[in-house]
């Protein structure tokens, strides 16, 4: 989800590269999906089509234009234009509306239905959860109850847990943000690699900004 983050693994850490996901993140998701999917769904051509993304971080903008993977659809750039939050509130109050004085509306649904594990990427832990969430229940077809994650001991904006999965099989997560303490937990993680050693974590997810 973090292009901030993706950027700084390339270039300090570039030895985890292999252990990193392959998925890109939700907005370009998106708009690969939007210029394919969509487009085919409402009988519209790909190429005439403008995607803006409304996003929080200003390095989505750079993320549009990381490489030629941002043009999967074939119809250009997935994403077109990323607005900041920030952007497109200013807008909004320039153009004189006022929110709360709008009439309620249903909100457009183009691909389904979206899930409450989809609603939580954007915080930090979200895309953990989410992740954990779905993977518990394919493996047990049980939902998961809240995953209890603590204080990593000796790590500053790092937290841990552990999720037993209950067939013998157990998994050690971790999240981290800002990215001083990500360095300490890739520190951690490739010295027990190179020792050797078990690594202390399966799974890690990182923000590169505070809290998301």
């Amino acid at each position: 989800c973090c292009p901030g983050w993706v950027d700084y693994m390339e270039k300090y850490f570039a030895d985890m590269i292999p252990n990193f996901s392959t998925a890109k993140s939700p907005q370009q998701m998106m708009g690969a999906m939007i210029k394919s999917y969509w487009a085919e769904k409402a009988g519209v051509k790909a190429d005439s089509i403008y995607s803006v993304s409304i996003m929080p971080c200003t390095a989505k903008k750079w993320e549009t234009r990381r490489n030629d993977d941002m043009k999967s659809a074939g119809a250009g750039y997935d994403v077109d234009i990323v607005l900041t939050t920030r952007e497109l509130s200013r807008m909004i109050k320039q153009a004189g509306i006022e929110i709360l004085k709008l009439a309620d509306e249903e909100a457009d649904n183009p691909m389904g239905p979206y899930t409450g594990a989809g609603t939580i990427f954007g915080v930090t832990g979200g895309v953990m959860e989410a992740a954990v969430r779905s993977a518990y229940y394919l493996v047990t077809k049980k939902e998961l109850s809240d995953v209890n994650f603590k204080d990593a001991r000796g790590l500053e904006g790092v937290k841990e847990a552990e999720v037993d999965f209950g067939n013998g099989t157990k998994i050690r997560i971790a999240i981290a943000h800002q990215m001083g303490n990500i360095e300490a937990v890739l520190n951690k993680i490739r010295e027990a690699r190179d020792a050797g050693r078990e690594v202390p974590y399966h799974f890690v997810e990182v923000m590169a900004c505070p809290g998301g």
